[in-house]
């Protein structure tokens, strides 16, 4: 029953009212508006509904909608009426619609400001969070239609949808009226809604990635039937790593009566499998992709891995290619991880899945290692596999994702999944392109405040195949950003391993104190200079001689570890000759034993070329199997196979030790293995500069731990306008959708926030300027405010302290003489201010990683060193604390050199007082203040430059949606 198309109904509707979401199961569903062309898809779902869902909907029996019915659920004006559907394959499983309405109930237009919003589910799909989704989106559009409040009814019995309701987090009143329960609640979204909506988007996008790591079936799509290729080597890692699940090979020209390949069942095409398949690895050509997508939705295949390449990586035609794969696999509701992606692993006993072109299953272990780039995640495993088990002692991979071009699950869905993953105690992950940073930086300060976040990111240089979203901000800006929430910014995947491997082994450090002992001098010297380079507070080295003894060793790391002015223990060791001389055993016993005394301090070894002391350090955590005369002869544990406790004995140095609660691998805390609980391992570093930079960054992630636990507040000032500027800025902006304020304009905007700009007066002629000054009193400045001058003390455009007319006249006489006439060089006269240090303040707001406070010194130096500190707004007390002290230069401001120290105070409140107005205003999308002169009391801001704009619009707090294409 396709009803025609009347023209007047086919109103337009904005294109994001379209939009892909992750349902509460892990699937995917389009959410789109219903139009003219869906009668006979309404009418097909209508039919699968049951009659209860029926009841429930129309508070009477209603087996089938009449044609009437069917144009009114088909016909919106997408204003006053919007229905919008959840469709997979095609299909509605579930409606919603609103209708403005009036005082009275009755169908009304704007300014009514209330719609009436009732929901319908296909019984099959309730209970995947499909109407949750739906009353996220059916709120926004109704927000952007001018309406702030739904009212719903609904039968007391229908306690599933009275629970959505309820659910949402909204400011909501209930009522009992005529036998059914009226519910009504305001659009706004407060920060209940939005935490529900966020812990919602968690639970969603993790259970995604979970069906994709931890799938019962797996079928390998385009598997070889001569060995060699990609297919067939997929297929063979996934045999040799021992799938719990099971596993199918599927190859289009296998010949008639063929039912395996290596010992796997085999078929023509995923529907000829008898049984579900989870997941289904994608290796053949790029034509054939489509065919096999297709073959994998109507399975009901939940999720793809697409090896095979030809895509955005190619160039534009690929990219397209993309796009379509990206849009037909959410078709039927699977996520992708690709296309011209390496593979997934998890090690886990229980799943031990390589789907991957990674030929050896890496060794279990409490590491998620995340990487975009297929050679960066062979680097990546290659280096744990080398470090973890035979230079530091058997430190493995939890699970591993190689996303390729990641056309659709990214890193952000990753981090959903490590969040709360009891197999992950350390997440490491290089990322090429970031593609949401806001959304990133969210989830990175959640997951940084429960594990460590180990990240290399790349340098500006965006591959090819990654749709990533436009930022204006400097690469060092977002690494700045990154390390705000609770990042370890790390440059190389050198030192990306380092601190993980630390991290995964090691208590975290309670402060910079570090103790040094060991056999060589020279080297102690040398882990002492790379303390102090990496700003850590080392005490002098403890030399105990090329002689020393275990004993010795033992001794000297349990004196410095109950030291109580130490926090952290870096022990040198040099290979010894003579018949005396320790064994690796025996010094990695002697290590271990004192370690375990006092388990809340770090504990990192430096050797030169000892590799069977590395081994031996790795035996005495007992998560590796060891000979009992020498952890030097001991084998790793095979590939492919889980590591195997050895048992603690009175001979053997295998006993396990706990780490604090709290930490990793503590006993207690998320993630403890079930095993080895809180087995501490104690890493070693060939050099000793890795060591102390990987201590480095474990010191300041510790601060981090610590600060975060009490963020600070954002302050209430009472002299602050907020209405007296909304409507300023609104009269501004009636003028143009962009401009830069005036002086006269920026002055008073700035004044509504508390904020005071010292008046600068033109002068285009030696008496104006004299005139000026005479107004504003002597001493004054003469400035050049053309804007290759503008800020540029250093190239003579400021002439200070004039304290007669004879001074501003001379000076005036040579500007000119050096920099051209008085229209080029727009000269002003300003009252001095007293003396102080010249800083910098700015905000921006970056369409995508949202508003940013920068703090720097003014000045030609700190622009060519780049010595500006960034903070997302709001900033609370603490963050201003922290961003003043976080530059390079902050010790001008402090008394370096005797100097006195400036008004610290003073400048932390015009950095909030600066916050508050891009944050409460978010058409103030640019502000500089330059120079804020900083006294030994009080400051004063000399200039400043403001620009309005419509605000970009905030996708984190819209409904949740995932990227478009």
């Amino acid at each position: 029953m396709q009803t025609s198309a009347d023209p007047q109904d086919r109103h337009e509707y904005p294109a994001h009212w379209e939009a892909d979401v992750v349902l509460r199961d892990g699937g995917t569903a389009r959410v789109r508006p219903i139009t003219v062309d869906d009668a006979d898809r309404l009418v097909s779902f209508y039919e699968q509904v049951s009659d209860e869902s029926k009841y429930y909907r129309f508070f009477a029996p209603y087996p089938r909608l009449s044609a009437k019915d069917v144009r009114r659920f088909t016909h919106h004006d997408f204003v006053d009426r919007v229905g919008l559907a959840a469709v997979i394959g095609g299909e509605f499983i579930a409606t919603v619609r609103y209708d403005r309405i009036g005082a009275h109930g009755a169908p009304a237009s704007a300014p009514a400001d209330e719609a009436e919003v009732a929901f319908l589910v296909q019984d099959a799909h309730q209970g995947r969070g499909v109407a949750s989704a739906l009353l996220e989106h059916i709120a926004a559009v109704a927000r952007e239609r001018g309406i702030r409040r739904f009212a719903a009814e609904v039968l007391p019995a229908n306690t599933k949808m009275i629970k959505v309701f309820t659910d949402a987090g909204y400011t909501q009143k209930r009522s009992f009226e005529d036998g059914v329960v009226r519910l009504e609640f305001d659009l706004e979204p407060t920060e209940r809604s939005l935490a529900v909506q966020r812990a919602r988007e968690q639970r969603a996008e993790a259970r995604s990635v979970r069906r994709l790591l931890a799938p019962g079936s797996v079928a390998v799509v385009g598997v070889g039937r001569a060995p060699g290729g990609v297919g067939r080597s997929v297929l063979g890692n996934l045999k040799e790593a021992g799938f719990t699940g099971r596993l199918y090979a599927v190859n289009r020209a296998l010949p008639e009566g063929q039912t395996e390949i290596d010992g796997v069942p085999a078929h023509r095409s995923v529907r000829d499998i008898d049984g579900p398949v989870d997941v289904a690895v994608v290796a053949v050509p790029t034509e054939r992709v489509p065919d096999v997508v297709t073959e994998c939705g109507e399975h009901g295949v939940q999720g793809l891995v697409v090896v095979s390449s030809g895509y955005a990586e190619s160039g534009p035609e690929g990219r397209e290619r993309q796009r379509e794969l990206v849009r037909h696999a959410r078709v039927y509701g699977m996520r992708l991880i690709g296309p011209n992606a390496f593979g997934i692993i998890n090690t886990s006993p229980d799943v031990r899945l390589n789907a991957s072109l990674a030929p050896q299953m890496p060794r279990p272990g409490r590491i998620g290692l995340f990487a975009q780039s297929g050679a960066i995640g062979i680097a990546l495993l290659s280096r744990l596999h080398r470090r973890g088990g035979g230079v530091t002692g058997v430190t493995g991979v939890s699970t591993f994702v190689s996303s390729g071009n990641r056309a659709d699950v990214s890193g952000n869905d990753v981090l959903q999944y490590w969040y709360d993953d009891p197999d992950t105690d350390v997440a490491l992950m290089y990322l090429e392109s970031i593609g949401n940073p806001r959304k990133f930086t969210r989830l990175a300060r959640r997951t940084a405040a429960a594990k460590p976040l180990v990240v290399v990111q790349g340098a500006g240089h965006v591959p090819q195949g990654h749709a990533v979203r436009a930022t204006r901000l400097p690469h060092a800006t977002v690494s700045a950003l990154l390390r705000q929430a609770g990042v370890i910014r790390v440059d190389t995947i050198t030192e990306l391993v380092d601190a993980g491997l630390l991290l995964a082994r090691q208590p975290l450090p309670a402060g910079p104190r570090v103790a040094i002992l060991g056999n060589s001098e020279s080297l102690g010297v040398l882990t002492y200079d790379a303390c102090l380079a990496e700003g850590l507070r080392p005490q002098p080295p403890v030399d105990l001689t090329t002689g020393a003894t275990a004993d010795d060793f033992r001794e000297a790391l349990s004196r410095a570890l109950a030291d109580e002015t130490c926090d952290a223990v870096v022990v040198t060791a040099i290979p010894a000759v003579g018949e005396e001389s320790v064994g690796d055993a025996t010094l990695a016993e002697a290590l271990r034993s004192a370690a375990a005394a006092v388990p809340s301090k770090p504990v990192l070894v430096v050797h030169v070329e000892l590799g069977g002391l590395a081994e031996a350090l790795s035996a005495a955590a007992s998560t590796a199997p060891q000979a009992q005369a020498s952890a030097r002869s001991a084998p790793p544990p095979p590939t492919g196979q889980p590591e195997r406790s050895a048992p603690a004995s009175a001979t053997s140095p295998s006993a396990t030790v706990p780490g604090p609660p709290g930490m990793p691998g503590a006993p207690g805390s998320p993630g403890e293995p079930a095993t080895t609980p809180g087995a501490r391992l104690i890493p070693a570093y060939p050099a000793a500069e890795r060591a102390v930079r990987a201590l480095a960054e474990a010191v300041k992630y510790g601060q981090w731990r610590r600060e975060a636990a009490d963020p600070g507040k954002v302050p209430e000032y009472d002299d602050i306008d907020e209405k007296g500027a909304a409507r300023l800025i609104e009269g501004l902006l009636d003028r143009g959708q962009g401009l830069t304020l005036g002086t006269r304009e920026t002055c008073e905007l700035l004044a509504r926030y508390g904020i005071a700009v010292r008046e600068a007066v033109p002068a285009p002629t030696p008496e104006a300027a004299a005139e000026a000054a005479r107004a504003l009193g002597y001493p004054v400045a003469l400035k050049a405010t053309a804007p290759h001058l503008r800020h540029r003390a250093d190239l003579g455009g400021v002439r200070l302290d004039l304290a007669d007319e004879e001074q501003l006249r001379r000076a005036y006489a040579e500007l000119t003489e050096l920099f051209g006439k008085p229209d080029e060089l727009r000269p002003v006269v300003q009252a001095m201010a007293p003396r102080g240090v010249d800083t910098v303040v700015r905000s921006v707001i970056d369409p995508k990683a949202g508003a940013v406070l920068s703090f720097g010194l003014a000045g030609a130096a700190s622009q060519l060193l780049d010595d500006m500190a960034h903070r997302l707004v709001p900033v609370t007390d603490r963050d201003a604390t922290s961003l003043i002290r976080s530059i390079r230069t902050a010790p001008l401001l402090f008394g370096w050199r005797g100097s006195t120290p400036v008004d610290t105070p003073a400048l932390e409140e015009l950095l909030l007082r600066v916050s508050r107005l891009v944050d409460d205003h978010p058409e103030v999308v640019a502000v500089t203040l330059e120079p804020v002169v900083v006294a030994s009391r009080g400051l004063s801001v000399l200039g400043a430059t403001v620009r309005l704009a419509p605000p970009p619009v905030r996708d984190d707090l819209g409904p949740r949606t995932l990227p478009s294409y």
